[in-house]
């Protein structure tokens, strides 16, 4: 199975509402949580969330992240990547591409101290354990 090309992991990343991102602690722990994704055109992971969450905490602290997406399949992704907080016409964008996925949650708009997050991944993983399957490791500038 060669590995997959940018279309096809953006097709496969889009599958999924869910993610699991891992940050570090200021102890130095890691630390997980599930959040609401969506993806954008150019691979960036969006998610929104509180200021008082520690998942912010974590990452203001230290913005090198990494997401763990899938595993129906028996395939997953495993990314990467710089989480950084948006604003003005880029926070508008990215906006668009989360209320895409979760319109549900255009309420949170209404609520003190929410923000968005932007993760651009620098480096995937393509795990597929089907027989034939395979795993890829690539950046993004190899799509």
């Amino acid at each position: 199975m060669p590995a997959p090309d940018r279309a096809a992991l953006l097709a496969f990343l889009r599958k999924h509402r869910l993610g699991v991102l891992s940050t570090v602690s200021p102890e130095g722990k890691p630390e997980a949580a599930v959040v609401g994704i969506a993806i954008s055109d150019d691979l960036e992971i969006v998610f929104d969330t509180l200021d008082t969450t520690r998942k912010i905490r974590n990452l203001r602290r230290s913005r090198n992240i990494a997401f763990v997406i899938g595993w129906d399949e028996e395939i997953t992704v495993q990314i990467e990547g710089v989480a950084d907080e948006p604003h003005g016409a880029e926070l508008a964008r990215l906006k668009l591409t989360y209320f895409s996925v979760w319109p549900e949650c255009r309420e949170h708009e209404k609520w003190p101290h929410i923000t968005w997050v932007r993760v651009r991944p620098h480096w995937f993983r393509y795990s597929d354990f089907n027989a034939g399957g395979g795993i890829f490791e690539f950046t993004k500038d190899q799509l």
